[in-house]
């Protein structure tokens, strides 16, 4: 956002075809509400807002550099350091010192100017000197004077290897006004220390009826130049420490609200992933249904023949027949020590009760009939045996089908 001859000038990249792009607007408030809350703006700020100094510091340490501006601007401006936001760049440095442009510019000011931005809480990332930013633009080395309209006046500004070193505000464009002018500014330049002797004299293209009056004053020829796309990049930056806090607090915020968006956006996948899988689930369970239900005929018949054969079991199956049981009893008698006294067989139990002449010998039967192979079709249970008066154990084994 840089100041214009009327208004102001949004200089932005288009989001289509990527080209910069040219918005004249009347006031920085029109200018403000063409801007997005995640576009990065760089303020240049008009010359009528801030101080231009030329200073010559007997330093070369760049550690001393900002305290003896400091001092320097506080001489020149009628506030106090913590009202000002103040910022250097170096312009040349010999072995006697260094030559540093000086800008600084008053918060209270600052703040009135950029009202439209920061109450949509749009903090620029740099506040510079559109001037400075001109000057880079244009003439990166040497010295070059810069005449370009600003806010209805004239400006004029001596830039050295691309840093602004001297400021002049001319009211009017009249010819005669600046055959007056211009030659008090260059005298004025040259009390600093600035050589007037210019490598380029840059005229705004809007100013052209001003050519003749420039090239006959200091006898070079003068290059017309047109709004820059965009201005070069450069170093000063004049944002105050607390809109910094709150630019900081305001990315924050934004990294936070982007987390928390993206957060919300994994929360609603899963939950829509749930959704389908439940839907999915949803689907199989009727197709299962359906499955059960046009198969529930075949299924009961099935489950009415099973009970049925089970039921017969006990008379068809050889493994259920009294005498097989009996005979596969006595083969695990595992001696003549052992005696069964009584067996009883229904459809759904054997009981086996009888006498052992030791409870080893009562548990080792009970083992030899449980691993015995043609006794698997039951599953056999015994109790602790009791023991008789004569030491021996009498025992009971009950068998159900498996």
């Amino acid at each position: 956002m840089i100041p214009s001859s009327n208004g102001w000038n949004l200089v932005r990249l288009g989001p289509h075809n990527g080209t910069w792009e040219v918005r004249g607007t009347a006031t920085l408030e029109e200018a403000a509400a063409l801007l997005r809350p995640e576009d990065n703006v760089i303020l240049g700020l008009p010359v009528s807002v801030v101080l231009a100094q030329r200073l010559r510091l007997p330093t070369t340490d760049r550690d001393e550099f900002s305290d003896m501006v400091r001092i320097q601007i506080e001489k020149a401006m009628p506030y106090s350091a913590e009202d000002m936001t103040t910022d250097s760049e170096i312009v040349g440095q010999t072995e006697d010192g260094s030559v540093i442009s000086a800008v600084a510019v008053n918060n209270e000011k600052l703040s009135e100017l950029a009202a439209p931005l920061l109450s949509r809480g749009l903090i620029p990332s740099q506040v510079t000197v559109y001037a400075a930013q001109r000057g880079a633009t244009h003439a990166p080395a040497g010295t070059a004077l810069l005449i370009y309209p600003e806010a209805e006046a004239i400006i004029c500004a001596i830039v050295e290897e691309g840093k602004l070193s001297f400021t002049r505000t001319l009211d009017t464009a009249d010819p005669l006004q600046l055959q007056r002018d211009l030659p008090q500014l260059a005298l004025s330049a040259e009390l600093q220390g600035i050589n007037t002797s210019f490598s380029k004299i840059l005229l705004d293209e809007s100013l052209y009826a001003l050519r003749d009056t420039v090239e006959g004053i200091f006898a070079s020829p003068t290059e017309l130049i047109a709004v820059e796309l965009p201005p070069a990049e450069n170093r000063l930056n004049l944002l105050p420490e607390s809109w910094r806090q709150r630019r900081a607090q305001i990315v924050r915020q934004k990294e936070w609200r982007r987390r928390l968006i993206l957060a919300g956006a994994v929360y609603a996948g899963v939950l829509f992933l749930f959704f389908v899988y439940f839907l999915l689930l949803r689907l199989q369970v009727g197709r299962l249904q359906r499955r059960i239900e046009r198969d529930a005929p075949r299924t009961e018949f099935v489950q009415k023949a099973a009970a049925t054969w089970k039921a017969l079991a006990p008379a068809v199956d050889p493994h259920y027949y009294p005498i097989e049981v009996l005979t596969h009893l006595f083969e695990s008698l595992p001696s003549a020590d052992v005696r069964i006294t009584s067996f009883n067989q229904s459809a759904r139990q054997i009981s086996v009760d009888g006498e052992a002449n030791t409870a080893a010998l009562a548990y080792q039967f009970a083992d030899k009939v449980k691993k015995n192979p043609d006794m698997q079709t039951f599953v056999f249970e015994m109790a602790a045996p009791r023991i008789l008066p004569n030491d021996h154990a009498q025992f009971r084994l009950e068998g159900k089908p498996r």
